[in-house]
């Protein structure tokens, strides 16, 4: 193959294979909790929050705002988000109350519950991948739910 040719596609990515990018990604960097992504300019490859590792596996690097992505980029975020926040809901909700008894969320934040103090970096490696294996068994062809 010259240098010039692209090499074939050989399938889309689909949002579960982003949400085990992103499991892989702090498995191999390291998870982090308090902001996206550890403080440090010394690697390309920070340790990472859950949404943290779920932008670099949509974006390819460490991304701080929206506005260094396109639109395509943006969109598979926040659907392997939602994915991964629907699972949440299911597995570890958390709601959040008012001083008035009002339920304020009635999601599961991802980012509440990675930066949770007895979280571990297991327990969000695990959840990234059940939310993967939770959208293949809804989406892929031997599903019953197809």
């Amino acid at each position: 193959m010259k240098a010039t040719q692209n090499p074939p596609n050989t399938g889309t990515v689909t949002t579960a294979d982003l949400l085990r990018m992103a499991a892989l990604y702090l498995r191999r960097h390291g998870w982090h909790q308090g902001t996206y992504y550890a403080p440090t300019t010394d690697i390309p490859t920070p340790p990472a929050c859950a949404a943290g590792a779920i932008r670099i596996a949509c974006a390819g690097r460490p991304v701080e705002r929206f506005v260094q992505l396109d639109d395509d980029t943006i969109a598979d975020y926040l659907t392997a988000l939602d994915v991964f926040v629907d699972h949440l809901d299911v597995t570890a909700p958390m709601f959040f109350i008012d001083e008035d008894g009002h339920l304020l969320d009635e999601h599961t934040s991802p980012y509440s519950w990675n930066d949770d103090p007895a979280r571990t970096a297991e327990q969000v490696i695990t959840a990234l991948e059940a939310a993967a294996d939770e959208w293949d068994h809804l989406h892929t062809a031997g599903s019953e739910n197809r």
